[in-house]
């Protein structure tokens, strides 16, 4: 199998091309001209891999939720690419992809909340738990709070401790003092990208889980302002 993953939902612009488990990565924190930057890093990987894009089995994006310009950049190279190659596609939350990332940086933990910096005062949070049957299953809805809003899922008022995780901890050290147990590690230095994107990716593939590129959508989590998600933390 053979996955191509980019992500541009956050400040780390990246891209990764796995091929039967052997990954190849690049990313690079930028602050603006993510959009000058993606296809050069898609070209590279594709090149150090040996393959062509219309060898590939799918195209996988972060979805969101993330910054509106970069959710929708990923969402349209997506398509793109997929058109012109006819291929399918595969959108992976942003959200699930940091939490696979911060179970791979602190090993042995089952439980995350990773929480992005989604401006406005608010960040954007999910729960994650690592299984055998899936290594980043959703334990509640994602969402877009207030800091002091986000509270951990009620089912996890007993078991191991979380870890905390994503640059929302590090933009509102509140978050962290108000979710922190004993025993929790913080890791706000954790960025989404294309590496679980495409790990992720595979899983959905196996699954037959592949859509159509004109199913490449972002997902913002604001559509709607006038109401807020009514999600359980």
């Amino acid at each position: 199998m053979k996955i191509l993953a980019l992500d541009t939902a956050t400040e780390n612009c990246s891209a990764a091309l796995l091929i039967d488990g052997a990954l190849i990565g690049r990313e690079a924190l930028l602050a603006r001209g993510q959009s000058e930057r993606i296809l050069p890093m898609v070209q590279e990987v594709l090149a150090e891999g040996g393959v062509s894009l219309a060898g590939l089995t799918a195209i996988a994006f972060g979805r969101g939720p993330g910054a509106f310009t970069g959710v929708r950049l990923a969402a349209s190279i997506t398509q793109g690419l997929a058109f012109g190659a006819g291929l399918p596609v595969i959108p992976v939350s942003d959200l699930r992809a940091l939490a696979l990332r911060a179970f791979y940086e602190v090993p042995g933990t089952s439980r995350a909340l990773v929480c992005t910096d989604a401006r406005m005062g608010e960040v954007y949070c999910g729960a994650c738990e690592h299984t055998l049957a899936d290594p980043a299953a959703p334990a509640a809805a994602e969402a877009v709070l207030a800091p002091g809003r986000v509270s951990l899922p009620a089912s996890w008022d007993s078991g191991p401790a979380p870890l905390l995780a994503g640059s929302g901890f590090a933009a509102y050290p509140d978050l962290e003092r108000n979710l922190r147990r004993g025993g929790s590690q913080v890791r706000p230095a954790l960025w989404p990208r294309a590496h679980e994107v495409a790990t992720l990716a595979v899983r959905e593939a196996h699954a037959g889980r592949m859509l159509p590129p004109e199913a490449a959508v972002p997902v913002y989590l604001r559509d709607d302002v006038a109401q807020p998600p009514r999600a359980s933390y």
